[in-house]
């Protein structure tokens, strides 16, 4: 079998992961080229390792801008690893460690040359679910998202700069723009003069543009931990399946019941005198809730409604005529009564009527009316009973 070199190795799995991200996870078309592509990753980190391209006694400065690009072989292993398919929480629990190792790994190497700075990695560490105060979480994870809307402009940038299309045009995913990186990968629109100049300024635009692309993977890596935390967590604390019982015979099952539902009550073995239920509670034998002989039947039929109950006197109607009676039912009012005089007007009508005595006796009863009305005005004044409050 022919070693492929490393960049075609990283360049294939790359392809590979990108194409599998646009398809379902459930698909085993899709789980093929995901299984494809952990495959070369692994075979490229174990490479990796065996050429020992990083070594923590070096410095950034130390590592070339051809070998800086399989720092992203972990993160891209774990993202990729995520998305296997599994069928229970044991396994899903298994994969979810697994991815969460690559990524801490990926975190690791990238702390140990002072990839990103200082005041990045401090934001990036803290967990916004484990902030209790909602102002200062919300705060968290705007500051997060705008350091990393920041650096994809950044990346953008550097990329119109370079002046580069990767392969299959325009990238849609992260795993195309770290394939575009790969020298094997990158078209140059315009041809570049064989001179030190030009050559050493691409390598500083692509430098650039990989240390931009590592420090935007490296916040992704700390969302991908808090968010796998949850879901173990979760995990942990789901319920668990219900254990399979033994096999049972349906058709059987069905035919007792059906012949339970036809079936006629036999007498019981037990007699009429036996007990009434098991020790289930299921009857023994057919029975009856009140007595079978017709003299207990008059006997109890004669003592409904007997002496000792409190019958009717009277019916309704009979009831509220005569609380009507009493006047203790209103009567009137609506549209019709607001038309009829009220007693101080018919009074003053009636007194009006000159000439006779009717009206004379209904003038001296308004007169009578209104001297008592001043009278009780002239002992309580207009705002006497007004105490301001003052008890």
């Amino acid at each position: 079998m022919t070693t492929l070199p490393l960049p075609t190795l990283f360049s294939r799995a790359l392809a590979t992961a990108s194409k599998a991200a646009n398809l379902p996870t459930v698909d085993d078309d899709t789980q093929e080229l995901i299984q494809s592509a952990v495959t070369d990753l692994k075979e490229l980190d174990r490479r990796v390792a065996a050429l020992s391209l990083f070594s923590a006694n070096e410095v950034l400065e130390d590592i070339s801008t051809r070998n800086l690009v399989y720092l992203f072989a972990r993160y891209v292993l774990a993202e990729v690893q995520n998305r296997t398919k599994t069928t229970d929480r044991d396994e899903r629990m298994t994969v979810l460690k697994q991815t969460q190792v690559h990524l801490r790994s990926f975190i690791h190497d990238l702390d140990t040359y002072c990839l990103v700075p200082e005041v990045d990695r401090a934001l990036y560490a803290q967990s916004a679910s484990s902030i209790k105060d909602a102002a200062k979480r919300r705060e968290v994870k705007i500051k997060q998202f705008k350091t990393e809307k920041d650096l994809r402009a950044r990346i953008e940038a550097v990329r119109k700069r370079r002046k580069q299309i990767p392969v299959g045009g325009l990238s849609q995913s992260d795993f195309d723009l770290i394939r575009s990186l790969l020298p094997s990968t990158v078209t140059p629109q315009v041809s570049n003069e064989d001179d030190d100049d030009d050559d050493s300024e691409t390598d500083e635009i692509l430098r650039e543009a990989v240390l931009l692309l590592l420090r935007l993977n490296y916040a992704q890596a700390y969302s991908q931990l808090e968010s796998m935390d949850q879901e173990l967590e979760l995990l942990r604390n789901a319920p668990p399946p219900p254990r399979p019982g033994p096999p049972s015979d349906n058709r059987k099952s069905k035919l007792k019941e059906q012949d339970d539902m036809w079936k006629l009550d036999t007498k019981s073995p037990a007699g009429e005198n036996g007990p009434l239920f098991d020790s289930n509670g299921k009857p023994l034998r057919p029975f009856t809730i009140l007595p079978a002989g017709a003299a207990d039947r008059t006997r109890l039929q004669s003592q409904v409604f007997g002496p000792g109950h409190r019958l009717p006197t009277m019916s309704i109607d009979e009831y509220l005529k005569i609380e009507q009676e009493r006047g203790n039912i209103l009567t009137g009012g609506g549209p019709q009564s607001e038309e009829q005089p009220t007693s101080s007007e018919q009074l003053a009508m009636d007194s009006e009527t000159d000439g006779t005595i009717f009206g004379d006796v209904k003038s001296e009863e308004k007169r009578q009316k209104d001297e008592q009305w001043a009278q009780f005005k002239d002992v309580n004044p207009r705002g006497a009973g007004n105490t301001m409050n003052r008890g």
